[in-house]
């Protein structure tokens, strides 16, 4: 299956990975930026959203956890998020962390908050149209994660 067809599928997991695959760069982008303020509220929150990025390219490129050494405890931690309704409670629960960085002020982490809050509806309403969790073949779905043994 193809990029184009797996878009074409309607299946809100997909949407939902691949919107998780621009949280990634859009979490570890916006937490370096703001890591820099002289704000220390704002500080913790740039750190909670670098941790958050890191986490999620485990969760999203499933392959990672195959090819870099891990341990075992942070590997079950990992796959856990193997359903669309704990990934929607994931992302919700990061994107309310960063909805609450507002406290210290407005800045780049808002557009964290956003696109997380819009992958966890993607993997909500995956779940709510009983949809089975399909990751992408391009991310190391079905296909790449079994060649790699």
């Amino acid at each position: 299956m193809t990029l184009a067809e797996e878009f074409r599928s309607r299946n809100f997991s997909i949407y939902g990975q691949w919107t998780g695959v621009i949280c990634i760069i859009l979490c570890i982008a916006v937490g370096i930026a703001n890591i820099f303020s002289f704000n220390a509220v704002r500080i913790i929150f740039s750190v909670l959203c670098l941790f958050s990025g890191l986490v999620l390219i485990f969760v999203e490129v499933p392959f990672l956890l195959r090819i870099c050494p891990t341990s075992e405890k942070f590997d079950n931690f990992i796959r856990r998020f193997t359903t669309n309704w704990m990934r929607a409670a994931m992302y919700g629960i990061m994107s309310a962390v960063q909805w609450v960085s507002l406290v210290s002020d407005a800045s780049s982490l808002i557009a964290a908050a956003v696109l997380l809050l819009i992958a966890a509806i993607f993997y909500a309403l995956a779940g709510l149209k009983s949809q089975d969790f399909v990751g992408s073949k391009t991310l190391g779905g079905q296909g790449i994660a079994q060649m790699i043994v």
